[in-house]
Formats: C-alpha cells, structure tokens, sequence
C-alpha cells in the first residue's frame, strides 16, 4: 500500500473504526489496549488537521467565487 493511499482520510477513520471495536471487545491485554488507544489518539489528531485543511480550502474558494462575482 502506497504513502498516500495510507494516509487518506477515509483510510485513517476505517483504521480508527478498526481500534475502537478492538478496544470495545476488551479482549486486548493492557499493554495493547493503551498501544493501541494512543495509536487511535494520533489516528484522531490526523484527522481532525486534514478536516481543518479542507475545511479552510473550502472558505479559500468561497473566498475566491465571491470576488470574482463582485468583479
């Protein structure tokens, strides 16, 4: 699998789905579930930047159309 197919949003939430039912079955050993609640805690921080970046893209070309409708 490449870097950027890794690193998709949609790859890193169904990675995140995956942790959370691990997680919820309990089935884990502390270790584990602390390694892998940390993983789901930078899977969350990864996604919540990639949301902020799109997010500002979205009012950068919102930006951009109502200029070029007042123009």
């Amino acid at each position: 699998m490449s870097n950027d197919k890794k690193n998709t949003f949609e790859s890193q939430i169904a990675a995140l789905e995956t942790i959370v039912e691990q997680l919820e079955q309990g089935d884990l050993p502390l270790n584990e579930s602390l390694a892998q609640f940390e993983k789901g805690v930078k899977l969350t921080k990864d996604c919540q930047t990639m949301l902020n970046k799109a997010e500002q893209k979205v009012h950068m070309l919102n930006d951009e159309q109502q200029l070029e409708n007042f123009e």
